[in-house]
């Protein structure tokens, strides 16, 4: 059974030649973005720590909407979506924050809310570890 997105929801993507110091159990999502798996943001952080490493939270929100119910599909398409708004700044992961289905003049539509996060060894933040 595929795994459902909900707020909360990590997403990482691994770079090449960069090792990871967890060992986080994830699933393919869509191209070389992965879901973690029984983890969220808190608890990935605290294991970053552990480890030395760092997990940044970035304070800007990015959103993408859809007309219709937050159906799986519509959900990762707006999450595609928010990745390319979030691609330039290199970051290495992503939490999805929050996923609110409203209505408007008896039109249902989904707002799909998230944060950059990055993964890295050092205190500093440096998104070009992706570059």
């Amino acid at each position: 059974m595929p795994f459902i997105v909900q707020a909360g929801t990590i997403l990482m993507r691994e770079w090449p030649g960069t090792p990871h110091p967890l060992a986080l159990e994830t699933e393919l999502y869509f191209g070389d973005w992965r879901l973690v798996k029984a983890l969220d943001g808190f608890a990935i952080d605290r294991k970053a720590r552990a480890a030395g490493w760092n997990f940044f939270f970035m304070a800007t929100e990015i959103k993408a909407m859809f007309f219709g119910s937050p159906r799986p599909i519509k959900i990762q398409s707006a999450l595609k979506r928010i990745l390319d708004k979030v691609k330039p700044q290199h970051f290495n992961a992503l939490e999805v924050t929050s996923i609110v289905a409203r209505h408007f003049l008896g039109m249902p539509y989904v707002t799909v809310s998230a944060h950059s996060r990055h993964m890295q060894p050092s205190c500093d933040l440096d998104s070009s570890l992706g570059r």
